[in-house]
């Protein structure tokens, strides 16, 4: 097994039956007690994985989707700047899905997602994701209101009814060579309002801040509860969860490298193979450089 596999193996979740949230500790940092050491591993996992993401792009057989999920301040922007940061921008795409325009309203609510997933031999990147239909909408009734579902289907069993659609696509994605990794960044109440207070403290951060962070703090359980049920529900082999300490960034991180190395590990990658006919090709085009001026 390797390093990348030991490290991200606690954290997958492929089967939900007996998941609960209150298991996963947000502090945790395994068996690091330095975050140096951390950094450095990091940096070999963030090497490896920019030649890795090379070969997927020239293969372009399969294509990668890396969904984030997570409550404010746990760090999605940061995984995509560190983790991602010596991959080619050629083969990788990076969406941020903010509230849905009246466009994707008439639409169903997979189809902007959709869309968008990533072309054979690039990672895609959701920042946030179709899954805000079973947490944020699932928390806040009036956002599904304003989907103009017609009544008769707004049952008691619509949340049943999503993951269900969702684990339909995850399933058809998989059997067309798309790999689907979820990350669920698991950040504690204590450090969420340490991370906001720092916003507020920095002019450099302030930006970042909003009104609205606050109030989502007053639905915390709600959230919870909706985080619990979406993993619980929508955990699988061929598109897991993993549930990532975020109260410690450097570790967050490593743990998210480590399980993006470990799947492309796994699809056994590598540079497309010359047959006999383009290498008699290669060859001319060789004799016909060095004969010229």
């Amino acid at each position: 097994m390797s390093w990348a596999s030991k490290l991200a193996k606690p954290y997958r979740i492929t089967d939900g039956d007996k998941f609960r949230l209150k298991d996963f500790d947000p502090q945790d940092t395994g068996h690091f007690r330095s975050e140096q050491h951390a950094k450095e591993l990091l940096k070999k996992g963030t090497d490896h994985l920019a030649d890795l993401q090379d070969k997927l792009y020239a293969q372009r057989n399969w294509a990668v989707l890396i969904i984030l999920q997570a409550l404010d301040a746990a760090g999605k922007d940061g995984i995509v700047k560190h983790v991602m940061s010596g991959v080619n921008p050629q083969g990788c795409q990076v969406y941020s899905f903010k509230s849905p325009s009246e466009t994707e309203l008439d639409h169903d609510f997979m189809w902007r997602c959709y869309w968008r997933l990533p072309e054979r031999g690039r990672i895609g990147i959701f920042n946030r994701s179709y899954y805000e239909e079973v947490l944020v909408v699932r928390v806040h009734p009036p956002l599904l209101a304003a989907e103009r579902i017609p009544q008769q289907l707004m049952t008691e069993d619509i949340w049943k009814e999503r993951y269900h659609d969702i684990r339909s696509f995850e399933s058809a994605w998989a059997r067309n060579g798309i790999v689907v990794r979820k990350f669920f960044l698991h950040l504690s109440r204590k450090e969420q309002k340490r991370r906001f207070l720092a916003r507020l403290d920095e002019p450099g951060k302030n930006w970042k801040f909003s009104a609205s962070d606050v109030r989502e703090r007053e639905y915390w359980d709600d959230y919870q509860h909706a985080y619990e049920q979406m993993i619980q529900n929508t955990s699988s082999k061929h598109a897991p969860w993993f549930v990532v300490p975020a109260d410690n960034k450097w570790y967050t991180r490593l743990v998210v490298a480590a399980a993006i190395v470990d799947t492309l590990e796994d699809l056994k990658l590598d540079y497309p193979k010359v047959d006999a006919v383009e290498r008699n090709q290669l060859a001319a085009a060789r004799k016909q450089l060095e004969s010229a001026k």
